[in-house]
Formats: C-alpha cells, structure tokens, sequence
C-alpha cells in the first residue's frame, strides 16, 4: 500500500473521486502551480487511485 496513501487517512468506503480531491486539496499550492511537475503529479494520483482500488477490494473480501 502507498504511504502517500496511508497518510491521506481516508476511508476506503468514499468514491475514488472524493480520495483525489481530499488528495488535491492537500498538496501545496506550489506543488499545482509548477507547470514541469505535472507528469510527477499524474504519477502521484495514479498511485493513489491504485492505492485506493486495493484498499476497496480489500474492504470488500473482509465484508464477505
């Protein structure tokens, strides 16, 4: 699991869409203003989003 993830500390039970922004909102407003980061910032929520799917899938076999 991301440890960029783990430290958002969000429930796996919101939608991938509300992790993302909770994600965004977090990061400084530098980090979004610097146009050369942005592959580095698509990198870093696409590991949150995967993050995120494996946290769900796991919520849901432990559900069953």
């Amino acid at each position: 699991m991301s440890r960029a993830y783990l430290n958002l500390g969000v429930s796996p039970g919101i939608t991938p869409l509300a992790m993302l922004r909770i994600a965004i909102s977090r990061l400084h407003p530098d980090t979004l203003a610097v146009r050369s980061w942005r592959t580095a910032r698509k990198r870093y929520y696409r590991e949150l989003l995967q993050a995120h799917a494996e946290a769900r899938a796991r919520a849901h076999v432990a559900c069953e």
